[in-house]
């Protein structure tokens, strides 16, 4: 029996015992966009255990926040007694699918193969197996690489009518775009579909989920099997989790919040999910985290009541952490976020996060040479040593929680890890990594 790493502590043993049926919780936590047929749907939840999949192109060496969506929605139909298939594409990794503006550029089949050990890896993180409805992870190049192109043309292709590819959102917005589209990424719709065929034909697989803006290639898959096997399957499409001003997060945006720690560190994300605004942290709350209805309503009570403690955010940042990087990471940046920003004690700090949560500030390698002076111009929070010395004279210069008070005062590296922290007025933070 295949044995997973074990789950982080966040992916709790059941779901909210409030709902009956998870397609009911999965509606109030906002996770439904667009689906089939609802009303089957939530007949087949609610019935004995389904198999359901979604899949993960090794596009980068990291799933991210938008995969995380997924992730979780996988965790709770499993947890609901459902049997998940998590899907790593090998094949639909080379050609990747459509994006709205330009064409990919094609990564290596070496590099395609590495990716998708990593994303396999962090797929294993999220889902059980173990017991009855234990998940299995499958690679589409198992199935794709033997394919002659003229089996695909004449088993696969044949099924699928030129004008209804045409009109998914995502060829035509290519189309009306100076960039055109190949017929590689035109295609990508038509692999995808054969996933669901195929999964059905092993696996009895009769549901996949997806985001919202890949709407169109997971009805493909429906559309497909339902010519070919004369079956009804399901998809569901989940929103698109978006900044304030609306853009999306993913890598094409160039804001992605990664899930590996080497690309995105742990205290980053707890800062990007600290900084989630009132208007959003309940939404949040209900799609990234596996806290209770009756949880989330008293936070709702408290982002209205005393919005200015921000225990929602806290509580989001923390949650999301701890699944993705774990209790001890998560305990690790909240202590660095409160002493940084708050009241905490910055010697009692883990110095590795310390050093991660610097590198995320304004920053500068220094000696012990290096003046307070010199570090406040060389990291930013200051534009002369003139400025320098007059900040220090007012009194509104602290190296590592000490107010500094001697315009010749040193950069000692005095913290664990060998830093110090700068800080000019209340909020105005900048790191210095002092070596010898």
């Amino acid at each position: 029996m295949r044995v997973s790493t074990p789950a982080p502590r966040a992916l709790a043993p059941a779901n909210d015992p409030t709902f009956d049926n998870v397609w009911d919780e999965l509606v109030w936590r906002g996770l439904v966009h667009v689906s089939t047929d609802a009303e089957a749907l939530r007949a087949a939840l609610g019935g004995d255990p389904i198999t359901y999949y979604c899949g993960f192109d090794p596009t980068a060496p990291s799933l991210h926040l938008g995969n995380l969506v997924q992730l979780l929605v996988l965790r709770r139909l499993q947890l609901a007694g459902h049997k998940p298939l998590g899907l790593v594409g090998g094949s639909t990794g080379l050609i990747g699918d459509p994006r709205p503006t330009a064409e990919r550029t094609l990564n290596t089949k070496e590099t395609v193969a590495e990716w998708v050990g990593r994303l396999r890896a962090q797929v294993e993180r999220y889902l059980s197996f173990e017991g009855e409805n234990a998940a299995q992870l499958v690679n589409n190049l198992d199935w794709t690489a033997p394919l002659s192109a003229i089996d695909f043309l004449r088993e696969i292709g044949k099924h699928y009518r030129v004008g209804t590819m045409l009109k998914k959102d995502a060829v035509s917005a290519r189309l009306n775009s100076e960039a055109g589209i190949s017929y590689t990424e035109f295609s990508y719709q038509i692999l995808q579909g054969l996933d669901y065929l195929e999964l059905y034909r092993q696996y009895g697989c009769i549901l996949q989920t997806g985001g919202s803006d890949q709407w169109g290639n997971l009805t493909s898959g429906v559309d497909l099997i339902h010519r070919v096997e004369g079956v009804a399957v399901h998809a569901i499409g989940t929103p698109l989790i978006t900044n304030g001003d609306g853009t999306k997060f993913g890598k094409s945006e160039g804001n992605a919040i990664w899930l590996d720690a080497d690309m995105c560190s742990p205290y980053r994300m707890y800062q990007f999910w600290l900084n989630t605004l009132d208007a959003d942290v309940i939404d949040r709350l209900k799609v990234f985290t596996f806290l209770s209805r009756a949880e989330i309503d008293e936070y709702a009570r408290l982002v209205e009541t005393e919005p200015f403690r921000r225990a929602a955010q806290k509580r989001l940042a923390t949650e999301v952490v701890t699944t993705v990087h774990g209790l001890d990471a998560a305990t690790a940046v909240a202590a660095a976020s409160e002493a940084l920003f708050g009241t905490g004690d910055l010697t009692s700090l883990d110095p590795d996060t310390l050093r991660s949560a610097l590198h995320e500030l304004p920053h500068t390698d220094g000696t012990a040479s290096t003046t307070v002076v010199q570090a406040l111009v060389e990291t930013g929070l200051v534009a002369s040593l003139g400025e320098a010395r007059r900040a220090i004279t007012q009194g509104g210069v602290s190296v590592d929680g000490v107010r500094v008070e001697d315009e010749g005062a040193l950069v000692t590296g005095a913290l664990p890890g060998g830093v110090s922290v700068l800080r000019r007025g209340k909020k105005t933070l900048a790191g210095v990594f002092v070596t010898a």
